[in-house]
């Protein structure tokens, strides 16, 4: 089968963000014959349906790096019991105008990590949600949550949990099997 891109998506818009260089530590650990390219937020307006026609030039550009991926791989930090609204806004802006979604039927995986002890597991649920909504296929397992990031990476952003760096393996090789089921699904 054809080279396999992912599309890593920032849900911090937190410069030195823990789930940044949780994408970093997945960079290393991908199979053969796969990439992983990591977008951030930044500079992606609030939704506005009265844009959505003309949407504004970071939004062109995150859609297109979403359609051009093969699946999508989310690394989301939780706020107050949930994803960040600046993921969210992304999203919706991903999904318009109605009836161009760049989602649709893209693979998908969720990781997280966060500075308390749940690591992000309620955010997770709520995107799992939002990703079923859009007809996204999402791994299932291993869900990687990564609590008390202070003690997961070390000062320069690298992470030396070696289980977290397992788990985060496992599911780039989920991810990687998942996407290559919908392409035999399809005929590709």
């Amino acid at each position: 089968m054809n080279k396999i891109n992912i599309l890593g998506i920032v849900g911090s818009l937190r410069k030195e963000s823990y789930n940044a260089f949780a994408l970093k530590a997945a960079q290393e650990l991908l199979p053969d014959g796969v990439t992983l390219e990591i977008v951030n937020l930044q500079g992606i307006p609030v939704f506005n349906q009265d844009d959505e026609m003309a949407p504004p030039a970071a939004v062109l550009e995150f859609k297109q790096k979403i359609i051009a991926a093969d699946a999508i791989l989310f690394a989301t930090p939780e706020y107050n019991y949930s994803l960040p609204g600046g993921l969210k806004n992304a999203i919706d802006w991903g999904t318009r105008p109605y009836g161009q979604s760049a989602w649709q039927g893209k693979t998908a995986a969720i990781m997280g990590v966060s500075i308390g002890n749940f690591g992000t597991a309620r955010a997770q649920y709520d995107l799992r949600k939002i990703l079923v909504a859009l007809d996204m296929p999402v791994v299932v397992q291993p869900e990687v949550m990564i609590g008390n990031a202070a003690e997961r990476f070390d000062q320069n952003g690298v992470l030396t949990d070696e289980r977290s760096r397992n788990l985060i393996k496992k599911l780039l090789s989920a991810l990687v099997q998942l996407e290559k089921s919908a392409r035999r699904a399809k005929g590709d």
